[in-house]
């Protein structure tokens, strides 16, 4: 089953030999092997003076490594055992990054584009090993999207699929109270409902229509975008037996529980939960708290029309094996508009007796003018266009679940060429453009490489990257203008490594990965590593949860201990971005 390199490490209880041998999906590969390899090493004294993409780069991507500003003013790169040079290359300039109040300097060895197993050396200083190839993002890639089916509500995850992290079945959804705050004429408080399956929201076991929305938005371009990389991607899986590529399965456990949310009179539930959080230490079997579905709000009609409009259309060439899935999904998304329209001031608030996620939003011009765009898209009645053009969209802010005025321009740009007509598919495309530009001039002035401002140090912060670089990429569609490219690639550098925490930010791949993330399976299960491919939140000051920081700056502030659920959380949300800058990274194979 395993090739040779796994097979010799399997009675090693390391974090990535746990994962090689048990997640047999993912770790099959000789090249993945050899990526996981490089996590057996501990960091060394010197891996907070080098900061690098510790999980690797594809052979001719841009590459650039950030240094402590040190008293010599070159580095090389050397084989993995620290003797071979086999490229040097001059320190930029330092520069104090603002974020993190420390002088940096920039190694770009981008033209360095031999496969290997490598070190970056700055003086006496060594990094940890790091690998080129073309590979080398394949294994955190499919880890990335796996990560959704482990974190798949009301089904068993069993060992075949899931390897050492297979569970029991936990909230099957299908005796769903309706809770005083949802109910209406056709829906008394207290009947029930079936609502199966979805992903579980976070670390919490809560399924939540709007953070839902943008997440399978971001799933579903990503296989638009990248769908030669898709179609034939085996992610080992319950479906991966049928004719439907195993990304859209993924993404079609969570719309069939959309789906289950939307009421009689076209309305949306904005969420299914317990009353209160379960404590940290359940597994989804053992939490036997009854489940509600809690309001029903515009922004979660919004959210649901929108990405239903959008799966009609990604879903319909299956339409045969789906029977005829496009069609009722189109129809769903057409009435939960119309009932946005009817309940433009349905703003959730959040029970008295509810202490779950809120998730609350009462600014929806940039959810009405998603949601008129996608069913534009869909339809080509003119009538949702006209909706479109009456909305105000906030550019200025960069997306996150709260704000989407970004995401119809990323939609229209990509499907509506040929659609509009000429001047308005101009204007839609300089308006993306211009946000793109913002980021980029982020970028380039950035001593971390990234593009990020003071706004984007919030909660899930690594995320705010990512989606940074999803807006960068689509610029970069458009133009084809590399510099967009490597914007939008660095955002991945930054949260495998290149970051002022020294962090890999993804559980399972790097040499300093986030052992304790804020994850009830990960949490409450009897082994001593998290699920892996989860994304964690990322360092900001805003401390909500009350735990110790050692740092108090924004690119800092980071602690991996359990209880810090503001910056070592997870979120199907900040995964979702992760999966699209490395489909977009795996895409550009030569």
């Amino acid at each position: 089953m395993f090739p040779k390199i796994i097979q010799t490490r399997c009675s090693r209880l390391t974090l990535v030999n746990l994962l090689a041998c048990g997640v047999l999906s993912l770790f099959t590969a000789t090249s993945h092997a050899e990526n996981a390899d490089l996590t057996l090493k501990s960091p060394n004294a010197s891996s907070s003076v080098i900061r690098l993409n510790q999980v690797g780069y594809r052979t001719r991507a841009n590459k650039v490594a950030i240094v402590l500003s040190q008293s010599t003013s070159e580095f090389e790169v050397v084989g993995a055992e620290g003797s071979e040079v086999v490229f040097r290359g001059k320190l930029s300039e330092p520069v104090v990054w603002e974020y993190s109040k420390e002088s940096v300097q920039q190694a770009d060895f981008s033209k360095l584009d031999s496969d290997g197993l490598y070190r970056l050396r700055v003086g006496k200083k060594l990094s940890s090993p790091f690998s080129i190839s073309d590979a080398a993002l394949d294994s955190v890639h499919e880890a990335s999207i796996k990560s959704f089916y482990l974190n798949r509500a009301s089904i068993e995850l069993k060992t075949e699929y899931a390897g050492i992290f297979a569970r029991k079945l936990g909230h099957p959804d299908t005796d769903v109270k309706v809770h005083g705050s949802a109910a209406g004429p056709l829906r008394e408080t207290g009947s029930s409902i079936s609502a199966p399956r979805g992903w579980y929201d976070a670390g919490d076991y809560g399924k939540y229509t709007v953070n839902s929305g943008i997440s399978t938005y971001t799933m579903l371009l990503a296989f638009e975008h990248f769908s030669d990389e898709y179609k034939t991607l085996d992610l080992s899986i319950p479906e991966s037996s049928n004719a439907i590529p195993d990304l859209l399965d993924e993404i079609k456990w969570n719309l069939d529980w959309l789906e289950s949310m939307q009421d009689t009179d076209g309305g949306v539930y904005h969420k299914l939960t317990a009353l209160n959080f379960s404590n940290l230490n359940t597994m989804p079997d053992q939490d036997v708290n009854q489940r509600w579905v809690i309001g029903k709000s515009v922004t979660a009609a919004l959210d649901f029309a929108a990405v239903m409009a959008m799966a009609s259309r990604v879903m319909s060439p299956y339409d045969a094996e789906l029977d005829n899935v496009s069609q009722r999904y189109r129809k769903k998304a057409i009435r939960a508009y119309a009932w946005a329209k009817k309940h433009p001031d349905a703003i959730y608030k959040q029970p008295e007796d509810v202490s779950t996620g809120a998730y609350s939003d009462d600014e929806v011009s940039d959810e009405f003018a998603w949601a008129a765009a996608e069913l534009f898209l869909l339809t080509k009645d003119k009538a949702y266009w006209n909706d479109y053009r009456q909305q105000e969209l906030n550019l200025s802010a960069h997306l996150n679940w709260g704000n989407v005025s970004v995401l119809p321009l990323v939609s229209l740009v990509s499907f509506g060429e040929g659609l509009l007509g000429q001047n308005d598919y101009a204007l839609v495309k300089k308006q993306l453009q211009s946000s793109a530009d913002e980021l980029l001039a982020l970028h380039e002035g950035s001593a971390y490489n990234v593009a990020m401002n003071d706004g984007d140090f919030q909660w899930g912060s690594n995320s705010s990257a990512l989606n940074n670089g999803l807006v960068l990429y689509q610029a970069y569609l458009s133009t084809m203008e590399e510099k967009y490219q490597t914007a939008a690639l660095s955002t991945l550098d930054y949260v495998l490594g290149t970051n002022a925490t020294g962090y890999s930010f993804v559980t399972g791949y790097g040499n300093l990965t986030p052992m304790h993330i804020h994850h009830r399976p990960s949490v409450a299960d009897t082994l001593s590593i998290p699920v892996p491919g989860f994304l964690a939140g990322g360092p900001h000051t805003g401390r909500q949860d009350k735990c110790p920081y050692d740092g108090d700056l924004p690119a800092t502030n980071y602690a991996d201990i359990e209880c810090s659920y503001s910056t070592n959380e997870i979120a199907i949300n900040w995964n979702a971005p992760l999966v699209y800058i490395l489909g977009a990274a795996v895409s550009q194979r030569d």
